[in-house]
């Protein structure tokens, strides 16, 4: 019998990339939906179908004939959980049973961290629409951490909180292991790194690594918002970069897990050790 094919979303990006590589790698014949087929990766038995979340019948199209999905969280936009709620929906309609999703860590509707509320409520809906899912409850992305700096240091209100940065590489492996196995559980599971770190540890080791010095300046609420302001972004994502940090700091983001290693097999990757790779 052949092996049923996967639909990948997020397929031209960081997490959905490397997880169409790796099942690619597997021999799993698979359906890369993206927005711009030119991007999408060249990879074995992938049929490339073109949709957005939004597009309803693009989407049922593109899903048509898939049991199971990755589904990667949209960009962060003001409408995101209404593009999550139309895919979900089109990924329904076309008969469609099982889902992976990436989520967040402590995604409550009165999390600090604004950009959780959307991750709460896609993981109810998925569950009012009666899908089966795995909600990959991602901590904050190592990946992220050599971008946070500005003239040498990082700036935000995140105390003296901690949180436990995960490889997206990790996070893949994790995705891949459960996309694969037809048994495998469902629910939330957090996926976090090692380590619990301060963003004053964070800081050191970037600086340890790039050989330059990195400081962590505290800075209030206020003050996050007004050395932001400059950005001219809106305000739902000034919203989510100043709570990225609140959240930090009220301790959303303290969470450790044995997650990488349960499904991917091995232990997750130390942020001084994801660091080292950049050169």
């Amino acid at each position: 019998m052949p092996q049923p094919r996967i639909g990948i979303t997020g397929a031209t990006g960081g997490i959905g990339g490397r997880v169409a590589r790796q099942l690619a790698e597997r021999g799993v014949p698979l359906r890369l939906i993206v927005r711009d087929p030119a991007r999408a990766p060249k990879l074995p038995d992938a049929e490339i179908a073109v949709a957005s979340y939004a597009d309803r019948e693009a989407m049922i199209a593109a899903t048509t004939g898939i049991g199971t999905l990755f589904l990667v969280s949209g960009f962060e936009a003001a409408d995101r959980l209404a593009q999550h709620k139309a895919a979900i929906d089109s990924f329904v309609g076309a008969g469609g049973e099982r889902v992976v999703y990436t989520s967040f860590v402590n995604c409550r509707p009165d999390a600090v961290f604004t950009f959780a509320h959307d991750h709460y409520y896609t993981e109810q809906y998925m569950t009012v629409r009666g899908l089966a899912f795995a909600a990959l409850r991602n901590n904050f992305y190592a990946d992220m951490v050599p971008r946070l700096p500005v003239d040498g240091a990082i700036r935000g209100p995140a105390g003296n909180g901690r949180f436990a940065p995960v490889a997206r590489d990790d996070v893949a492996d994790v995705a891949a292991a459960l996309l694969i196995d037809p048994a495998a559980p469902t629910g939330a599971f957090d996926v976090t790194g090692p380590e619990l770190l301060t963003m004053a540890d964070a800081a050191a080791l970037l600086g340890e690594a790039t050989g330059r010095p990195v400081a962590y300046v505290k800075e209030t609420i206020e003050e996050a918002y007004a050395s932001r302001a400059g950005f001219d972004a809106p305000k739902f994502e000034l919203d989510g970069w100043v709570t990225s940090y609140a959240g930090i700091a009220a301790g959303e983001f303290a969470v450790l897990s044995d997650t990488v290693e349960r499904f991917a097999g091995h232990p997750p990757m130390s942020l001084r050790a994801f660091l080292a790779r950049l050169g």
